[in-house]
């Protein structure tokens, strides 16, 4: 049996806070460090779908923000002017007492997952990172860009997009790409008919209504961005309203009270994939720095959860750390890569503005595939 006393978690967004919390629980001690300065977030909020709350609810972590989160059951797919294609009901995999499906703000859970790990006994430190590992059969000697030093049985890479530790291991091999799309993000009070996930999509354009509480939801809509522009800060309400100008129905409404600036969240949409396994030797990487993807499905934070979960299993589970670490890649490799080109599949099919892509019968897919045990 290897002993994994000692963790090294390297980044503190959701990926890795999930994944500091797991190996808590297992009793594994924890160490988790954090580029930023100030532990903030972006964004509005985020959905959590129905394997996704599964999980959180096997973390323990459920039950702490289903007050400032709003619970919900079915996903609905609409054209752009309103008219309901079809309405999908949605399944409570972590059992009768929950919702199928969560929409939270990022800000709120944010707050949960860090009191929860500073709670759990893991050490944070913030603005900072690791400048080099050097490994060996026992363990990574660490050096921190502060010039702590440190050794470890384990060093988990959960620093995102640009993950400095992906480069650490494969070099320039993986590099993000700009997918050719965009994603803008609006809050507004949400009104009544907003109790479920609403999808508007057509050949004017993709959008969507997501509740996130009593009070609040967030407009989301993407949109092909050619030669990936810059957007000035003072001209993003103007261009977000430009993005849904075809738009009808609830979305073409609510179009026109996107006024503010400060409130737009613009973000470039941007994939990578690592095709190999996810580790060397006791260096690991997980969520967007090993498999970033789009927002298409809805799916890129629950694959990072997913991945803290499995691994806090595998860690304390029989043989040694190589055993391990290969059977958390078979239990994790296809399943993200599924997410990862699907996602980036809807996305070029609504650049190509393709009539013919069966989008609902890809997210009824998309939802049984991940309904499936782990």
């Amino acid at each position: 049996m290897n002993a994994m006393n000692k963790v090294l978690v390297v980044g503190g967004g959701i990926g890795g806070l999930c994944a500091a919390i797991a190996l808590r629980r297992k009793g594994i001690s924890v160490d988790l460090v954090e580029l930023k300065s100030e532990w903030t977030v972006y964004g509005v909020g985020i959905i959590q779908q129905s394997n996704v709350v599964r999980e959180m609810s096997r973390l323990g972590l459920l039950d702490a923000y289903l007050e400032a989160a709003y619970a919900f059951e079915d996903v609905a797919i609409n054209t752009t002017e309103g008219q309901q294609l079809v309405r999908i009901p949605g399944q409570r995999l972590a059992g009768p007492q929950y919702p199928a499906n969560v929409g939270i703000s990022r800000r709120a859970l944010h707050k949960v997952l860090s009191e929860t790990t500073l709670e759990l006994g893991a050490t944070v430190r913030l603005g900072t990172s690791v400048e080099s590992l050097e490994q060996d059969d026992n363990g990574v000697d660490v050096l921190l860009t502060d010039g702590t030093r440190a050794r470890y049985d384990l060093v988990v890479g959960a620093d995102g997009l640009y993950s400095k530790v992906r480069e650490m291991l494969f070099g320039n091999q993986y590099l993000p790409r700009f997918t050719g799309q965009s994603v803008w993000r609006y809050n507004f009070p949400r009104l009544p008919q907003i109790d479920h996930l609403a999808n508007f999509q057509g050949p004017a354009g993709n959008a969507g209504l997501v509740p996130l509480s009593d009070d609040l939801m967030y407009m989301f809509t993407t949109s092909h961005e050619p030669g990936n522009p810059w957007m000035p800060h003072d001209c993003l309400a103007a261009e977000m309203r430009k993005r849904l100008q075809d738009m009808g129905g609830l979305i073409g409404e609510l179009r026109e009270q996107i006024v503010d600036n400060d409130e737009v969240v613009y973000k470039p949409l941007e994939a990578v994939f690592v095709d190999e396994p996810w580790y060397r030797g006791r260096v690991l990487i997980i969520g967007d720095a090993a498999h970033a993807t789009t927002p298409h499905l809805g799916q890129g934070a629950g694959m990072a959860i997913e991945d803290a979960l499995v691994l806090s299993e595998e860690l304390t589970g029989e043989g040694d750390l190589p055993q391990q670490l290969a059977r958390f890649m078979a239990r994790r490799f296809e399943r993200c890569k599924y997410i990862a080109e699907k996602s980036l599949l809807a996305g070029e099919k609504e650049m190509a503005r393709d009539r013919d892509f069966d989008r609902i019968g890809l997210v009824k897919e998309m939802l049984a595939v991940t309904a499936q045990p782990i």
